[in-house]
């Protein structure tokens, strides 16, 4: 199938208030400008770099949703564009976001990486740093973020009752996170599912998809 007719069919199974966000990374501007043309206008890229190319080259209306693990120096290369960054996995990336998005008068938002997977290799905090993070006076201090929501990666496995649980436990970190009822920090968004799983995670409460392969066809890597 082509791109467009592999976004027609996911878009037909994913609820309303679900949404997709195109995984577009080592894919060609031409293969995404497919995408674009079909419709889709939320796309992800794990590095930095090539975000900040693609959008140079790309139509404005695009946001550009930064997936991947980020280092504090690169942050000021997106901070102009990015619409939403997946992955903060502590407080002083946080601080250096506000920093550079004070520098272009404009608020960042972001969504707090969750460590939900059995794996080491998994970036991500625990429920109670996240509660320290947004209950501390040095983040109510910023002004240029926001925290939208939590953002969390499953098990690479196929033990699906295991990738269950995992989403499970993010929804239930999301719940209680806003418990919290923190001033200025109304969490909406439970990022979690990917090509594989992304129906699971619909069905345990996520809100935003990160699909890739199923739309673009396997990575390209080189």
């Amino acid at each position: 199938m082509s791109i467009a007719e592999n976004l027609q069919h996911i878009k037909a199974s994913v609820p309303e208030q679900v949404t997709l966000v195109a995984v577009s990374k080592t894919k060609s501007v031409s293969k995404i400008m497919e995408a674009y043309n079909a419709g889709q206008r939320i796309f992800g890229e794990n590095k930095i770099q090539e975000m900040v190319d693609k959008e140079a080259e790309m139509p404005k209306d695009i946001q550009w949703h930064m997936i991947g693990h980020v280092q504090r120096n690169k942050v000021k290369y997106m901070a102009e564009f990015v619409s939403l960054i997946h992955s903060i996995d502590n407080f002083k990336l946080l601080k250096e976001i506000d920093k550079q998005a004070k520098k272009h008068d404009r608020t960042i938002n972001c969504l707090l990486q969750i460590k939900i997977a059995d794996e080491d290799s998994k970036f991500g905090m625990t429920f109670q740093e996240a509660q320290d993070i947004l209950r501390s006076e040095a983040f109510a201090a910023l002004n240029n973020v926001a925290i939208a929501g939590v953002m969390g990666m499953a098990t690479f496995t196929e033990d699906t009752a295991q990738i269950e649980q995992e989403f499970k436990r993010l929804k239930t970190i999301f719940d209680d996170l806003n418990k919290l009822e923190l001033e200025g920090s109304k969490l909406e968004i439970i990022s979690m599912g990917m090509s594989g799983d992304y129906h699971t995670a619909i069905d345990c409460g996520s809100t935003m998809i990160r699909v890739g392969s199923s739309i673009f066809g396997e990575r390209n890597y080189g």
